[in-house]
């Protein structure tokens, strides 16, 4: 197997399947810019020695004159689409004009021209930080055909040319995926991207007058889950200077990107963490792209793509096969732990996804949580770690400091993958009907009282067939939960519950039967909450008002039938709790199934999610239908009884053909 090696470099083989030029990892990195893009990013706008007049670009007071750019761009005579090479040779000259009159500005004069055009990004002030030093990507500016309306399509076109076409500049894509180092970026463009911004903001308040509309920013997205994301202790300021001793040897980081990754730690060290975690993030894919690379016997797939082909970025690296169905040999290295996590950060549906929110500007960098930037960075740090062959390495991971950071990567187990949310699911709803017990009840002796009330039977047909079903689902218990008395006690309780959930089950790369199943399973735990919250609601209204004695006649005798079910409604929504718990702890055995015996699986637990739905309906405020609830429950538990008396003999009988 290929082995990283310090300063960025591999021992590989030859790629076999990968297009292009012929580098192998065992040269030093230098550049993750394929020939034709670094001619293009690096060398096409010098090419051409022409100077402009700065007045003909912007106006005293910062009015940016569209038409001087777009006279610049060009097109091909044959279908009249954008000539990207020759665009870019007439637009350097620009640029360098540009750059020099805003190195020209203090930052009193950059922001008394300008300050007001960047309004419209509504972050301001990040476009004053940045000046005339730091570049800043336009995000997805060319999504919205509607934009083309409000700027014109030479304004698009101009776009498309800096950071929209994989055929231009693509200034966006190749840093935010990690490709570029700080020295490749021509200091030019950057400037010219704040022009384009501040221009564009003087077209959109150009055009909302005269159409006579307001701008609208989209809420941003706010971090709920916080308390979820807390994995790794904070890192302490000797963590930090650690780390970047770390990031100087470290096999994961070329030398050409070491400024990004500086950049990143001292962001953190200053408290701007939105600006911490969009340095890393490039970088952390950066230096995956290279072990990616490395590991799968493909060098070139650490270079940009050309435009004709995809680039290499954490969606294909993340996968279980690469485009030759090949197995991606990635997964493996990382482990299993590294990969749930960066499929929790970014990925998985009810995760942060860090990487999408920010580079879609939907978060605000100004409030971009600590929690976040801090279990991000100590990820890498750990990732910093494991991949070199540097002896001094050796202190690094066992210092007081980073040991701990190692210890957490290596038991991390998902927390927004559905089988995750679900065992949170089940839990949280079993918590709420462990609580009924201490609801408020009517003593018995005012029950009494009432005059011509039918006593209804101690006991229900429903606690029997829960009983049967109990015995039989013992035998699918791990042999160390296994129970051998008063299973509806024991068997139901919040205690082997907890203590099922924390099974560990496989998260990675789960077929579409196993996720389909899951989405079942999900519902049907959602519906027993929301029985289990209109008992809660329900059984503490009707006691106030029985007390208050505000209850008619017929409203006291349904409330007396309400605490009669829900008596016998508890252990049957345990059960239900218990058995989606069971299941799913076998959930990768659904994949043998025959596709018959899959589709009777999934009718068996649709008809319980059509129960549930059905007793969500039943027990609520306006329906109040207590005794056709415990009718509906009791032919949901003949139909588990059922399928839980087949599942039984064919275990059965799967152990004697082992015997035999």
């Amino acid at each position: 197997m290929a082995q990283l090696q310090p300063g960025g470099t591999a021992v590989a083989p030859p790629a076999t399947d990968a297009p292009g030029s012929a580098m192998s990892l065992a040269d030093p990195v230098t550049t993750c810019l394929s020939p034709a893009v670094h001619y293009m990013v690096c060398k096409l706008g010098f090419e051409i020695e022409d100077s402009h007049s700065v007045n003909s670009i912007v106006s005293e007071n910062g009015e940016v004159c569209w038409r001087t750019i777009t006279e610049l761009v060009h097109y091909r005579e044959s279908d009249q689409n954008v000539d990207y090479i020759k665009s870019v040779q007439l637009l350097g000259p620009l640029c360098e004009s540009v750059h020099l009159h805003l190195q020209s500005l203090t930052m009193e004069q950059f922001e008394v021209q300008y300050s007001l055009w960047f309004q419209w990004t509504n972050c301001t002030e990040v476009f004053l930080l940045i000046g005339k030093d730091s570049p800043f990507l336009l995000r997805d500016l060319l999504a919205s055909q509607e934009l083309a309306a409000v700027f014109g399509q030479s304004v698009m076109n101009v776009l498309r040319v800096f950071i929209g076409s994989p055929y231009g500049l693509n200034l966006r894509n190749i840093l935010w995926h990690g490709f570029a180092s700080p020295q490749e970026i021509p200091a030019k463009y950057c400037s010219m991207l704040l022009i384009l911004t501040a221009g564009l903001g003087q077209l959109l308040k150009i055009y909302l007058l005269q159409t006579e509309t307001i701008l609208v920013h989209r809420p941003y997205i706010a971090f709920t889950n916080l308390k979820e994301l807390d994995i790794f202790p904070d890192i302490n300021h000797e963590a930090l200077s650690l780390t970047e001793e770390l990031a100087k040897i470290s096999s994961f980081v070329l030398k050409t990107v070491l400024p990004f990754w500086v950049a990143a730690l001292t962001a953190f060290r200053q408290h701007r963490y939105a600006d911490c975690v969009i340095l890393l993030l490039p970088q952390l894919e950066t230096g995956l792209r290279l072990l990616f690379a490395t590991v799968n016997k493909c060098p070139n797939r650490l270079l940009t793509a050309e435009s004709s082909s995809l680039y290499t970025t954490f969606d294909e690296m993340l996968t279980k096969q690469l485009n030759d169905k090949e197995i991606n040999q990635l997964p493996l290295i990382l482990g299993e732990p590294s990969m749930e996590f960066l499929w929790d950060f970014l990925n998985h549906q009810e995760g942060p996804r860090v990487r999408d929110h920010l580079s879609h500007g939907e978060i605000n960098l100004h409030e971009f949580p600590r929690e976040i930037a801090n279990q991000i960075l100590a990820f890498s740090v750990t990732l910093l770690c494991r991949f070199s062959e540097v002896e001094e390495l050796t202190a690094f991971k066992e210092h007081t400091a980073i040991k701990p950071l190692i210890s957490c990567a290596n038991c991390y187990r998902s927390r927004f993958h559905p089988i995750a949310r679900l065992k949170k699911q089940v839990l949280k709803c079993m918590k709420s009907i462990s609580s009924w017990p201490e609801l408020p009840i009517v003593p018995e002796e005012q029950i009494q009282e009432i005059p011509g009330l039918e006593r209804s039977a101690e006991t229900s047909p429903c606690i029997s067939v829960t009983t049967e079903i109990l015995s039989q689902l013992q035998h699918h218990l791990p042999q160390n939960c296994y129970i051998l008395d008063d299973l509806m006690n024991n068997l139901l309780s919040e205690k082997l519950l907890v203590e099922l959930c924390s099974t560990h089950i496989c998260t990675l790369y789960c077929p579409r039967s196993v996720l389909e199943i899951l989405v079942v399973f999900r519902k049907i735990s959602t519906q027993c909450h929301q029985v289990s919250d209109q008992v809660i609601a329900s059984t503490e209204m009707r006691y106030t008002q029985w007390i208050n004695k505000i209850l008619r006649s017929r409203q006291r005798h349904n409330y007396l039938r309400m605490l009669h079910s829900i008596k016998f409604l508890s252990p049957v929504l345990r059960l239900i709790l218990m058995l989606i718990i069971l299941e799913l702890i076998n959930i990768h055995t659904i994949c043998e199934k025959n596709p018959c015996d899959y589709q009777q699986y999934i009718k068996f637990l649709k008809s319980i999610l059509q129960y549930t739905e059905n007793l969500v309906t039943y027990t609520s405020p306006e329906k109040n239908k207590w005794d056709e609830s415990m009718e509906l429950t009791h032919k949901a538990l003949i139909k588990i009884r059922t399928f839980s008396e087949r599942k039984l003999t064919l275990m059965q009988l799967a152990t004697q053909v082992k015997l035999s």
